[in-house]
């Protein structure tokens, strides 16, 4: 049985996790209320196989937290936030945390981003690494923040008129942006740039 720790000052949201965890995962999950709290769970490496630290709890001082107990550990360890940004998320992931967990997490989703990070793998929801893609995509395309406020108008379907109207500009004015943004990404027409902001996340 794979043996977790989880560790949340809020008392409701850690006991109503940790008892999902052990009803629907099987997993066997020690509590605890600080981030010293869950230090003096773990006696070293090889104890535990997941620790989640929420990122707010008193004792974590943000990321320092998180490497101390993958120093203590030896094991994955995960984020769980009901707040944090995801330039937070970001940051957790490049700092080395085996997962970034909303704590508006779906049941199901928990136990498989679970299930992954005790794979070995890395788990992170989509929209918190959506914007990380979006900044690559433009960057490459070098599309302007105007240029992009109309591509996102187009892949809504909008007309001209309408994507005019929402950015408060002339209708001569968005013709001339679709006409730049459709030369930097190489699309034929609209509709085509809509599919490649589509594929790209960028929409």
């Amino acid at each position: 049985m794979d043996r977790l720790i989880l560790a949340d000052d809020h008392v409701l949201v850690r006991d109503t996790i940790a008892a999902y965890l052990r009803a629907a995962g099987g997993f066997e999950v020690a509590v605890a209320d600080g981030f010293e709290g869950a230090m003096a769970l773990v006696p070293g490496p090889g104890h535990v196989d997941l620790v989640l630290l929420d990122f707010t709890m008193p004792g974590m001082e943000a990321l320092d937290g998180l490497t101390r107990m993958r120093a203590r550990a030896g094991c994955p360890v995960a984020i769980l936030s009901g707040t944090a940004p995801p330039d937070v998320a970001r940051r957790a992931l490049r700092a080395g945390a085996a997962g970034f967990l909303p704590k508006t997490l779906a049941p199901q989703a928990l136990i498989a981003a679970v299930r992954q990070m005790l794979a070995g793998e890395t788990y992170a929801p989509c929209e918190f690494l959506r914007s990380d893609v979006d900044m690559a995509a433009q960057a490459r395309l070098g599309l302007t923040a105007r240029e992009r406020e109309v591509l996102q108008g187009v892949a809504e379907g909008k007309s001209n008129k309408e994507i005019a109207r929402d950015l408060d500009i002339q209708e001569v004015t968005v013709k001339l942006h679709l006409k730049s943004l459709t030369r930097k990404m190489g699309a034929k027409n609209r509709t085509q740039a809509a599919m490649i902001a589509r594929d790209l996340g960028l929409a």
